[in-house]
């Protein structure tokens, strides 16, 4: 295949930036789109130019690292997958490829196409954690819960933090986010007694780090690679405004 890229490139978060122009040839169709920027950047440095810097680490749909906007999606062109999933077969021979960074006040440009992702982890240090000592391990069967409920839970504790549903939502919300962190511990009993300081404490830090406001418009779970359902954010809903009720 014989693509030509259109590159954000970007010296710095305070730098204006600008997209670059790439022909790229011979890109075998079962590559992945990060193995196809690795064959662009091993080109720009034979030409003797600056390798276009992009974030990844496990390349399996893991760790949520990756994430890029291709031709005008968060992840690019394909279902529940990460960038790092996603193959050459989804475009043509001839295609030109837009590739731009997460466009959100919460994720400043550090460079190119990396952003920084550390109001994530702030957003977590704020409350979604667990923090009652409970001396050594307890008994699997000590702490009963339904089947259902242990479902929930996992569904919402999928989230990688890869930031899709900000980059595509048209608020920059990381109402998704932040709900999946709270759901996944709201409904077990392990998460109950430290409920009303988490709820609070992670929508006020999302606030602070001036992530947008949630108007339902389902953007955030049609872009999530995890599947992730906008279910969560009615029960973060319920969480916060039950925090508000008590003193």
């Amino acid at each position: 295949m014989d693509l030509t890229l259109k590159v954000w490139r970007q010296e710095n978060r305070k730098a204006k930036g600008r997209f670059e122009t790439y022909a790229i040839k011979n890109i075998s169709p079962d590559s992945s789109f990060l193995e196809m920027l690795d064959v662009l950047n091993e080109q720009l440095i034979r030409e003797g130019q600056e390798p276009v810097v992009f974030d990844h680490d496990c390349r399996e749909g893991i760790c949520g690292t990756c994430g890029l906007f291709i031709n005008g999606r968060a992840h690019g062109p394909d279902e529940d997958i990460t960038t790092c999933q996603l193959h050459m077969r989804k475009f043509k021979d001839g295609d030109t490829i837009v590739v731009e960074p997460w466009r959100a006040g919460g994720f400043p440009v550090i460079k190119d196409l990396m952003v920084d992702r550390t109001a994530f982890d702030k957003i977590l240090q704020a409350g979604g954690f667990i923090s009652i000592n409970t001396g050594s391990a307890p008994d699997g069967n000590a702490s009963l819960v339904a089947k259902e409920k242990a479902d929930e839970a996992m569904d919402a504790a999928a989230c990688i933090g890869c930031g899709a549903c900000v980059a595509t939502c048209k608020n920059s919300s990381a109402m998704l986010f932040v709900a999946s962190k709270v759901s996944q511990l709201a409904v077990l009993p392990q998460g109950k007694t430290e409920a009303v300081r988490r709820a609070k404490a992670m929508v006020a830090k999302m606030d602070e780090l001036g992530f947008g406001n949630c108007t339902n418009t389902g953007a955030c779970e049609v872009e999530c690679p995890k599947n992730v359902s906008l279910a969560h954010i009615a029960r973060l809903n319920r969480e916060f405004l039950a925090a508000n009720l008590k003193p």
